[in-house]
């Protein structure tokens, strides 16, 4: 496989980590705030997004320091796809409000 496909397909890979790791916590606020066991919720999905994350990145991306830098690259852009995502679902449902202030 020459560098450059290389290197894209490490780019999506990170994508893909980053776009289950920042999208399950997402997920896990949204049910563990609603539930009676929170601490549960949230400490298993740690846990599962953690060692997803840290497997993939060691199986998929750990040979070469190029094609690790270009996971994160990916990693990162996913967090903000993500972030942009969750402000315009926010922004759809318009669940902020804003607060009274004292006269």
């Amino acid at each position: 496989m020459s560098e450059s496909l290389s290197l894209a397909a490490a780019l999506i890979a990170g994508f893909a980590l980053g776009a289950f790791f920042f999208g399950g916590l997402w997920w896990t606020v949204n049910r563990g705030l609603s539930s009676r066991r929170t601490a549960l919720w949230f400490f298993g999905s740690m846990l599962v997004r953690m060692s997803i994350a840290v497997l993939g990145f060691y199986f998929i991306l750990g040979d070469d320091w190029k094609r690790l830098i270009a996971g994160l690259l990916g990693f990162v852009v996913a967090r903000m796809a993500v972030m942009r995502l969750i402000r315009e679902i926010a922004q759809g449902r318009n669940t902020t409000q804003e607060a009274g202030h004292a006269p």
